[in-house]
């Protein structure tokens, strides 16, 4: 218990006030004119440089007993060097928009002018000061339909009380300027409750002019989509906002999240619904809620969880809050039921029980908080708001950019209702016909006429086959397709809806399905690989593919004839907005690591050499991105998970829409035949033939080092059309790796794949998820 002297130190503290700053520039001009460094001052309050430099930036701000040293410190530099009556005009930013100069002299009117106008926007304006700088969300494509009608204003709060507003300070002595505000784009779903300010803010004030091309931020998400948080109750935003969180309970965590942080993204599509806030904590920060530092179990990792008597478990369930049937595991999810189309849901991930899996997200798990913030809000930016694993993020993505339902105009009541949005996969899952489904489906139980094997390469030459020329070449090259099935996904037409059985069906290229076809008679060099089977061994006889794999035979200009099909009537390229934004993620990081373009294949060489080592955080972004294509192409089909299942059994899985096996067939087989196609072009231009291949890597022996030293030519020096080039976009190549031919032969003779070992470790077991 405090005693009393103690309690009227807290009551004398409020009737004070809390003490304010001036603004970020006014205490570096105060240093400034005192001629102290930064270094100076963080002598002086014992503190980082670093931290004097946020501070001046206005991306944090100190906490006591600091701050009311610095308090002390500036009000002694403020009676020494006022300001000069130039600084204290009102500034006019870019918009032509005064802004409140704040004048040091006198400090006390000064700070209750700064009071009121902290007052003003704590009631609601937390975007009035500086927003972390994320993407708008995707505009609206040109629609014939109309929108339905905005619903009719309501009583609602006032305008200093919506997001968005600008409420000026209130100049000493004086009245309240006019308020003016922002409106919120409209949206097809009721509209969101206006978040209330953050309790502490800590970040830069409002920019003096405006910025040459102005941030699109969402007014109801101020601070971003995302935030890390630690032990000490920091919360660290993109954009280098910090904010402080008073919760010490999961459920005062998630009412905090959704009632005050400002945290979130706005929807993906029009159509679409806004990204819960993550809170990712922290292993301090896990601790402080009451968890275990780690999580350990005999299970595999993503089947760990709380137990259901666990206290933290508990609390949420006293609080009314949900969780999903994942429970709290590394990736919570703790929600209430939908209100008024609303989701009331926030993401956690606990950092120290492995939420980010290294295979994808690299050392990012292992970054300070801050640096944290930056690289998941990039990915949030640039992705999607991470969900789980960046598989479930990459399915998630689809659903995302596809939604399964719009609102559309009941024509018996003129009334707008929720309907099916031409090109996704709506909102029922859809059965795949027997022999795209895996052998414990449902459908296949009894099934005995054989599956669909559309799977990756994986494939070595027979060493029997190798020349005498090739094996006295001293170099075995390794090169590897920039996300393959991304380039594969691209203009890919696939089914949407339910299967249809047809018999002896003339074969159509453009029609997506599975076809029973007999393709052992196409003759192809021993010396490349099948381009039918996974195992690049030749058909024995009848057996079932994916479309784009018999198109590639009919192309080789060979008769194709099906037994066979199960085809589907509603057709589209569900997967184009997906791949656009990957596509447009992944070449933006290349970029910021230095990989562009516009370089020539040296520089490209090069540039690859060092990527990785330039920034972790951007590094563990692009392992993220390239792990969501694979992982989210592998979600189409994701098999049953625990040790109690039994064939024929339905699992959680196949209730999704997005559970669509021949999805992820129709986008593997474009891959293949894409590697087939270019291997067989580079064998008819320079007479090379692949050592081995696996997935979307191929080796090549080569008289020197480097990928340039064996990929064909043209005269002019420009690739050969339809053979691998180099470059940083996906579908081109790049340098996997190097080693001897004598070591290739031997891996070769010994049964064992040299492109899953060419980059010096085991492809498959580095590989993301």
């Amino acid at each position: 218990m405090p005693t009393e002297g103690e309690l009227f130190a807290l009551v004398d503290e409020l009737l004070v006030g809390a003490p304010t700053l001036p603004p970020p520039a006014e205490r570096a001009r105060l240093r400034e004119a005192a001629g102290a460094t930064q270094a100076d001052v963080a002598r002086a309050l014992q503190t980082t440089l670093k931290t004097v430099k946020n501070w001046e930036a206005g991306r944090s701000h100190p906490r006591p007993p600091r701050l009311q040293a610095y308090i002390r410190l500036l009000d002694g530099w403020a009676a020494k060097y006022p300001a000069s009556e130039e600084s204290e005009q009102p500034a006019t930013s870019g918009a032509g928009e005064p802004e409140v100069a704040h004048a040091p002299v006198p400090v006390v009117a000064a700070r209750a002018a700064d009071a009121r106008a902290a007052d003003a926007r704590a009631v609601g304006h937390p975007g009035a000061l500086q927003a972390p700088e994320i993407p708008a969300p995707t505009p609206p494509a040109p629609a014939a339909e109309a929108l339905p009608p905005l619903p009719a204003p309501t009583a609602g709060p006032v305008p200093s009380q919506v997001a968005g507003a600008h409420v000026p300070p209130v100049p000493a002595g004086g009245s309240a300027a006019p308020v003016t505000t922002t409106p919120v784009p409209p949206v097809l779903s009721a509209p969101a409750p206006v978040p209330a300010a953050p309790s502490t803010p800590r970040r830069p004030a409002a920019r003096t002019a405006a910025p040459s091309k102005p941030a699109a931020v969402d007014p109801r998400f101020p601070n971003g989509p995302l935030a890390v948080l630690d032990g000490d109750g920091t919360a660290y935003c993109v954009g280098g906002i910090v904010l402080d969180c008073p919760a010490t309970t999961i459920p005062q965590l998630v009412d905090w999240t959704l009632g005050e942080s400002g945290i979130g993204a706005p929807r993906l599509h029009r159509n679409g619904k806004d990204s819960d806030p993550l809170i990712a904590l922290t292993a301090a920060a896990a601790v402080r809620f009451g968890l275990p530092e780690r999580l350990e179990g005999f299970e595999a990792r993503r089947s760990l969880r709380l137990p259901d008597d666990h206290p933290v478990v508990k609390q949420i369930t006293r609080a009314r809050w949900k969780l999903t049937q994942r429970g709290f595991g590394p990736w919570a999810r703790v929600y209430r039921p939908a209100k008024a189309g609303q989701r009331q849901c926030v993401q956690l991930a606990v950092l120290s029980w492995d939420a980010l899996d290294p295979r994808a997200w690299g050392a990012a798990a292992g970054l300070a908080p801050a640096e944290l913030a930056r690289t998941l809000g990039l990915y949030a930016t640039r992705v999607i708001t991470p969900r789980g694993s960046t598989a479930v993020s990459g399915l998630e993505l689809m659903t995302a950019m596809r939604p399964p339902t719009r609102a559309v105009r009941d024509n018996a009541t003129g009334e707008w209702v929720q309907g099916h949005n031409p090109g996704s996969l709506g909102t029922r899952p859809v059965d795949p016909a027997p022999p795209e489904a895996p052998a414990e489906h449902p459908v296949a139980q009894g099934w005995n006429g054989g599956f669909l094997d559309e799977e990756a390469y994986q494939w070595v030459r027979d060493p029997k086959l190798l020349s005498d020329a090739e094996c006295l070449l001293p170099w075995a090259v390794g090169i590897d397709i920039n996300t393959a099935f991304l380039a594969a996904a691209a203009r890919l037409t696939v089914g949407l809806g339910e299967p249809v059985r047809v018999e002896r069906p003339a074969f159509d290229k453009k029609r997506p399905g599975s076809w029973f076809v007999d393709l052992s008679h196409v003759e192809l060099d021993p010396r490349l690989p099948s381009p039918f089977t996974p195992s690049g061994e030749r058909p024995n006889g009848p057996a079932w593919y994916a479309t784009a794999t018999v198109a590639y035979a009919a192309e080789l200009g060979y008769d194709v004839h099906p037994v066979e099909a199960y085809v589907r009537e509603e057709t589209g390229a569900y997967l184009d907005p997906w791949h656009d934004r990957l596509k447009d993620a992944y070449v933006a990081t290349m970029a910021d690591l230095g990989v562009t373009k516009d370089l020539d294949e040296h520089a490209f060489l090069a540039a690859m050499e060092r990527h990785k080592s330039l920034d972790p955080g951007l590094a563990a972004v692009l392992s993220a991105i390239k792990s969501t294509v694979k992982g989210g192409i592998g979600k189409l089909r994701e098999r049953p998970q625990g040790r109690h299942y039994r064939d024929g059994e339905r699992w959680p899985a196949l209730e999704r829409p997005t559970w669509r096996p021949d999805i992820r067939a129709a986008v593997i087989s474009k891959a293949r035949v894409n590697m087939h196609r270019k291997m067989l072009n580079t064998a008819k231009a320079t007479g090379r033939y692949p050592l081995a291949v696996l997935s979307d890597c191929v080796v090549y022996a080569s008289s020197g080092p480097s990928p340039l030293d064996f990929l064909p030519r043209t005269e002019d020096g420009t690739p050969v059309p339809g053979t691998f080039r180099l470059g940083p976009g996906p579908g081109l190549a790049k340098h996997e790796g190097t080693q001897t031919m004598a070591w290739a032969v031997d891996l070769m003779e010994q049964g064992h794949n040299p492109a899953r070992h060419i980059k010096g470790g085991d492809a498959v077991m580095d590989e993301g998820e």
